[in-house]
């Protein structure tokens, strides 16, 4: 599965209009556990950095989403797409 989300977050840094898209597929893809482990921590973190990359859904999809995560859950989500968006 690593592998894949390599992939996805070499093709989204590369720009252009589908950036935000792919970052918020890859947060629905840990959202719904398809092809990998479900992962709301992961989950939030894609739709977090979609939402930032402007994806309005990714904003309404991440919100929803921690509506059902505990605060530790939801604060290692958003030190995660910090750290993420430092390195990017």
């Amino acid at each position: 599965m690593a592998r894949f989300e390599i992939l996805d977050q070499q093709l989204a840094t590369m720009g252009g209009e589908a950036e935000a898209d792919t970052f918020c597929e890859m947060g629905l893809m840990y959202a719904a556990g398809r092809d990998c482990p479900l992962d709301f921590v992961a989950a939030h973190k894609w739709l977090n950095i979609a939402a930032i990359k402007g994806s309005q859904r990714a904003a309404e999809l991440r919100a929803d989403l921690a509506l059902s995560m505990s605060k530790t859950d939801l604060a290692e989500a958003l030190r995660s797409a910090r750290e993420w968006m430092t390195m990017h």
